[in-house]
């Protein structure tokens, strides 16, 4: 689970990527991008009921050596993709101005957090 911290730099970096590069929003859009290996960083809520929707995503990560990280609320997810309903996973193809803030996400999680 990402700290307070982390979390806001992930929200930062998916409206910036969200405005000037790519994402995609929703577990099977994002499920997509992570097996042809286009997603850069994969972001998870962590309050999706049931598990199972997104139980997969670490697992298919892992396989793909994506990076990911969970968030702990849909809602704001929904919102820092830009839409007015909660969404379970997103995640970021092109950075476009984001990819400061990305690398910076990407060096904390592989610091540990």
């Amino acid at each position: 689970m990402a700290t307070k911290d982390l979390e806001s730099k992930v929200f930062q970096a998916l409206e910036l990527a969200r405005n000037t590069g790519k994402i995609k929003k929703g577990t099977n859009e994002v499920t997509k991008a992570i097996e042809k290996s286009q997603a850069k960083l994969v972001i998870i809520a962590e309050d999706v009921n049931p598990k199972e929707i997104t139980m997969h995503l670490p697992i298919i990560c892992n396989e793909k050596k994506c990076p990911y990280v969970n968030v702990s609320s849909k809602e704001e997810l929904g919102r820092a993709v830009g839409i007015n309903v909660p969404t379970a996973a997103a995640c970021i193809v092109e950075p476009g101005e984001a990819r400061e803030v990305l690398n910076e996400v990407l060096q904390q999680l592989k610091s540990g957090g």
